[in-house]
């Protein structure tokens, strides 16, 4: 067994090309995530890419939720002794003009894609100090870029962006925390954005438009890059904000 890595947001998208990828290197892993079917499907395919059956733990969790992170930080204690890895991947998108979205998306976003975070890491901190471990939060570009009708989203990436510089101030030397800025990635989460297909289709139409390399990116555009924050390569590396977004923040 390798490294004990935590992968939230794992039942799908850039999550499950994670957590196939560590997989593939034997690492063990903690897999979270809302919807068990999905997590059950990611399991197997890291089980498919390598790791041992035992080596791969699935935690149905919704890290909003008090005590989820404590839960997951406990059931990986139990079963791995420890946990060296950290990727906050699990997230939220909603969008919409401010008259249309209500103050309880806001909080839903805050929650889910600020408050989550926190909770997983603090949990995990003495685990990841004993470790000398890594954390890398998934952020967005939407945290970089001011964009009419995404102003809540882009404000709780923006907090997740702060709190990542933040942590890898108040936790160095002992753990590194770094984040990755996607740009659009074609996942699952543009069916789930609170739109209706038309919109959902211009959007997309907009992203490839406003990217100039001119495609949407894809989770394994992204994922050698929290491999790289993760491990050796990284070393020297924390409070990073690293963009990956096809030119698109240009």
């Amino acid at each position: 067994m390798g490294a004990v890595a935590v992968v939230t947001g794992a039942g799908s998208g850039l999550g499950r090309c994670l957590a196939v990828s560590l997989a593939a290197d034997k690492n063990a892993l903690v897999l979270v995530g809302r919807r068990a079917r999905r997590l059950d499907a990611t399991r197997e395919q890291c089980v498919e890419a390598g790791a041992a059956p035992d080596d791969v733990l699935a935690v149905p969790a919704d890290l909003s939720d008090p005590g989820a992170a404590a839960r997951v930080v406990a059931l990986a204690r139990e079963r791995f002794s420890g946990i060296d890895m950290l990727v906050n991947n699990a997230g939220l998108a909603r969008f919409g003009p401010l008259e249309d979205v209500g103050i309880e998306t806001f909080v839903q976003l805050f929650m889910t894609n600020v408050a989550g975070p926190a909770a997983l890491i603090r949990e995990a901190a003495p685990l990841l100090r004993d470790a000398r471990g890594s954390v890398v939060n998934v952020g967005s570009i939407g945290g970089l870029l001011a964009v009419p009708d995404r102003a809540f989203y882009g404000a709780s990436k923006a907090a997740l962006h702060h709190l990542t510089r933040s942590l890898a101030r108040e936790l160095a030397p002992e753990i590194r925390v770094n984040a990755v800025l996607p740009g659009a990635i074609d996942t699952e989460m543009y069916e789930d954005l609170g739109l209706d297909e038309s919109a959902t289709r211009r959007l997309r139409e907009e992203m490839i438009r406003t990217t100039p390399l001119g495609r949407m990116g894809r989770p394994e555009d992204v994922v050698p890059w929290i491999r790289m924050l993760l491990g050796p390569a990284g070393s020297w590396m924390t409070g990073t904000l690293l963009v990956v977004d096809g030119g698109r923040s240009c």
